[in-house]
């Protein structure tokens, strides 16, 4: 499963209300993968909700060691990739972020999404944790 930003929120923080449902999604995943731009999208956002910043911070530097979860680092033509979808899909309001994941996640044959963001729906994936 593709590890999104707001599943990394609902693994992390305990007082959100999809917590158990992410780690029990987590724990019985076959294959974990994020990107570099959800790491970053991640920090972003948990800052955001007022998450303690050494929480933040420690969380993202156990993730960049869990050799559980693959990241696939994002380069110049992933990004490009990234671009292109995003103009492919003008009534759509995808970020950045969200069209590097599907690009990913079509590469690496992953349906499977542990996410809150209801665009991965939209793009005919799977949200593992729907609102």
């Amino acid at each position: 499963m593709l590890l999104d930003t707001s599943g990394f929120l609902c693994l992390q923080d305990k007082t959100e209300e999809r917590n158990a449902a992410a780690i029990a999604h987590f724990q019985k995943a076959r294959a974990r993968l994020t990107t570099s731009y959800i790491l970053a999208e991640y920090v972003a956002l948990a800052h955001v909700r007022g998450m303690p910043r050494e929480q933040v911070v420690a969380f993202s530097a156990e993730i960049l060691i869990d050799e559980s979860v693959e990241i696939v680092w994002v380069d110049e033509s992933l990004h490009r990739q990234a671009v292109s979808l995003l103009e492919a899909r003008p009534d759509k309001t995808y970020s950045l972020c969200d069209a590097v994941s599907f690009i990913v996640m079509r590469e690496h044959n992953i349906t499977e999404a542990l996410t809150t963001d209801r665009h991965f729906e939209q793009e005919g994936l799977v949200r593992l944790l729907p609102l």
